[in-house]
């Protein structure tokens, strides 16, 4: 089984709980993610199925869109709604044009320090598992790009938002900054993925509906079409005997792609079978292959045939 499936993440699951469930859906092995949520995170959470996570490099760096709402009073040691208060609770007045005024400092490439409760290593060793046991965290600051960050709404002590992001940047930083600089304190208490790459939340599956899919023998009726995959390459349909070549990884000729530096390979109308890269001209190398060729089956050997005389000319070399 070979797709691309996006899964609308509950809160309270860690990615890898996710992935762990549609493995057992789908009696799958090779599933994989393109992007951790963080377990109270809900929204769009792309996986990629058998074939298809050879895919998953062309998505390390991908931009992403989220929406939350920022709590401020009192800040946490996770920087979210999940961690215990690090400073006391006070009474906050929110003003949304304030808030709006602070956002636009988040605008553009910033520096940010992760969260001590972050995947990010300190001399190899994940911060969050340094933080569980109350040591130091000696995190270093490390450039991301806001590219939106809007304010939607203030009220009481809390603010709505949408931003748009490179990868690598932590909301739950920017929610624990924006409280630091209002010298009140501040943590994300919810937040929620609407997109990544090329995928929106209107893609997006509820693992119920995924697991009444699979009883009903329609999985992938829910698969994202592979010509909506990595939009910024052009795509090529093979011919029979070119796509042959592509299975095994030998390079072809595509003349109507000749400036083209990647393009995604087609049999026929659903079936990618690779993602080639330029070599010169019009010849083009296949960089990942999705679809191998079965292997070949060895035709029986001929049977030799002899001639009449030979048995005849052996026995008459033999009593020779």
């Amino acid at each position: 089984m070979n797709g691309v499936l996006i899964i609308d993440k509950p809160s309270g699951w860690t990615s890898h709980d996710v992935v762990s469930r549609v493995r057992r859906i789908l009696d799958e092995r090779s599933v994989g993610h393109l992007g951790t949520l963080d377990p109270l995170a809900t929204g769009l959470l792309p996986l990629v199925i058998g074939n298809m996570t050879r895919l998953a490099q062309f998505y390390t760096s991908s931009e992403k869109t989220y929406e939350g709402v920022i709590r401020f009073g009192f800040a946490t040691d996770t920087y979210d709604a999940e961690g215990q208060a690090t400073t006391p609770a006070c009474a906050v007045t929110l003003s949304l044009a304030s808030l709006r005024e602070l956002a636009r400092r988040f605008y553009g490439i910033i520096e940010q320090v992760p969260p001590p409760f972050s995947a990010k290593k300190v001399n190899g060793v994940p911060a969050y598992k340094l933080a569980r046991r109350h040591q130091d965290v000696p995190l270093k600051p490390v450039r991301v790009e806001i590219k939106e960050f809007e304010i939607l709404s203030a009220e009481n002590d809390r603010a709505r938002f949408r931003a748009r992001v490179a990868s690598g940047t932590y909301m739950r930083t920017v929610a624990h900054d924006i409280g630091r600089h209002l010298g009140c304190g501040a943590h994300l208490e919810a937040l929620r993925r609407t997109t990544l790459a090329e995928f929106a939340i209107s893609d997006a599956q509820l693992l119920e509906s995924l697991e009444a899919a699979a009883s009903a023998g329609g999985i992938e009726d829910l698969f994202i079409h592979p010509r909506k995959l990595l939009p910024q390459f052009p795509c090529v349909t093979a011919s029979e005997s070119a796509a042959a070549f592509i299975r095994h990884g030998r390079a072809v000729n595509l003349p109507e792609l000749s400036q083209a530096r990647q393009v995604k390979v087609f049999q026929g109308q659903k079936d990618l079978i690779a993602i080639a890269s330029r070599v010169a001209g019009t010849l083009f190398q296949p960089r990942i292959v999705l679809a191998v060729e079965p292997p070949l089956v060895a035709k029986p050997a001929a049977r030799r045939t002899q001639s009449p005389q030979a048995p005849f000319s052996k026995k008459l070399l033999n009593h020779s």
